[in-house]
């Protein structure tokens, strides 16, 4: 493993990465009880946490929860210095151990609001957001962020030293530009400008789907550790091989059969009790979707549990959801 020093002490360098809508502290808990390093928070929006009517100030907290026995970092977005630094008090006093900061989205909403990746044309701003929150709390902070905006501005390097001066204490870079969205092949090659410009450990992200996927991009990085997002979506499990093929930790045992219908079914659970039973029904559907795709289950069983209503159907049909299917045709 490598010798960098991490924000807090990690089982392994590889990391979840933060998805809108996916990352909740179900899904959380179920990639950490595998052996993943470090699990981050879906993005939230500092505004809501802070300002906003107390039904959305309310979820927002309750997306900033974290586990005490999960190594968890709690990503924050937004563009008003004040409002970013509140919100990092709030989640470190929620028990946030990390918080991170988000310069990285690219979607258009987030964009819109001149927050994400589109900090990344106003690394002044940037900056100021970074010394607020770092000077906002006690526990570490990172940041997350591209390449740049586009080909013409390219600047992650520059914004990562200044980063570092602030006192980020880890980077990770996605190995694509805001106009890229996720299109093409991260350049993970690209992410060795900041690796060599900065001195606090840098994560490579985009495109890791496996070991093979993780090792070429710390090779074309030098990077310090990876994250891993969309490829860990039905495969929480997958971190932890990934760690394993790389860092040589323990190499997980991957669920099949009972095993499998007993994870997705106690995931399921945690997510009705987490969301209430209605809300948690239907969020909980594309992550059931997910896991019956990885295991090759039948496709029309999937698209019924799509539309499915009763938990207590959903949880009867697993046991033949998650069971792999074969044409007869």
């Amino acid at each position: 493993m490598t010798a960098v020093a991490f924000p807090v002490p990690l089982t392994s360098p590889v990391v979840l990465a933060p998805m809108s809508g996916i990352t909740d502290l179900p899904f959380r808990r179920v990639v950490a009880s595998f052996g993943a390093g470090l699990v981050v928070s879906e993005m939230i929006a500092s505004g809501e946490m802070v300002t906003a009517r107390p039904s959305r100030r309310a979820a927002s907290r309750a997306r900033a929860e974290v586990d005490a026995d999960v190594p968890t970092s709690v990503q924050l977005a937004g563009r008003d210095a004040g409002a970013m630094a509140e919100a990092a008090r709030i989640a470190e006093g929620q028990g946030a151990p990390i918080i991170d900061i988000n310069m990285g989205c690219p979607a258009k909403k987030v964009v819109g609001g001149a927050a994400g990746s589109a900090l990344m044309r106003e690394p002044d701003l940037a900056l100021r957001l970074i010394e607020a929150v770092v000077g906002a709390v006690s526990v570490p902070v990172t940041l997350k962020t591209r390449l740049g905006w586009d080909g013409d501005c390219l600047n992650a390097a520059k914004i990562a030293q200044q980063a570092e001066g602030a006192g980020v204490r880890m980077i990770t870079i996605h190995g694509r530009t805001r106009a890229q969205f996720y299109t093409g092949r991260a350049d993970w090659a690209a992410i060795a400008e900041v690796v060599g410009a900065v001195s606090v450990p840098v994560l490579a992200n985009g495109d890791i789907d496996g070991p093979e996927a993780a090792r070429a991009a710390l090779a074309q990085s030098g990077g310090a550790g990876v994250m891993v997002g969309r490829a860990a979506q039905g495969r929480p499990w997958l971190l932890a091989q990934i760690s394993a093929a790389l860092y040589g930790t323990p190499a997980p045992e991957v669920p099949e059969g009972a095993a499998l219908v007993d994870l997705v079914a106690a995931h399921y659970e945690g997510m009705l009790d987490f969301y209430g039973r209605d809300l948690g029904v239907r969020i909980a559907r594309k992550h059931l979707g997910w896991y019956i795709d990885a295991a090759g289950g039948e496709p029309g069983l999937r698209a019924r549990l799509m539309r499915e209503s009763d938990a207590a159907a959903v949880l009867a049909a697993l046991p033949q959801a998650l069971e792999p299917w074969r044409d007869a045709a």
